[in-house]
């Protein structure tokens, strides 16, 4: 699938190659599922890491906090995949130097 190609492909380094197939995989999953979906959330929280590594962290923020959100509505807050989001939103204003933002979500 997209998300599993994007994922390859980021993990070899080529984001600019990952970046369109994560960008069509969320797109189709927001026209498939609706905007609130885990798998929206999944490809939010992909491509916005994949920004991340690119050092776009003003772009990966508002994604994982978005994807953070989804998360939170469909499974509370005792959830794996709540807890990624929590830690990938706390590494990313760690790595903008906002350390009492990211205190509370450690």
């Amino acid at each position: 699938d997209l998300l599993n190609l994007a994922g390859l492909l980021r993990e070899q380094g080529y984001y600019d190659k990952a970046k369109p197939h994560n960008e069509c995989a969320l797109k189709h999953f927001e026209e498939k599922f609706g905007p609130d979906h885990p798998k929206v959330a999944k490809a939010l929280n992909d491509l916005a890491e994949l920004l991340f590594l690119q050092g776009k962290y003003d772009d990966a923020k508002p994604l994982f906090e978005r994807a953070l959100r989804i998360r939170q509505e469909n499974h509370g807050l005792d959830h794996q995949d709540v807890a990624t989001s929590l830690n990938n939103l706390a590494q990313l204003l760690n790595e903008q130097a906002k350390y009492d933002e990211a205190k509370p979500l450690q």
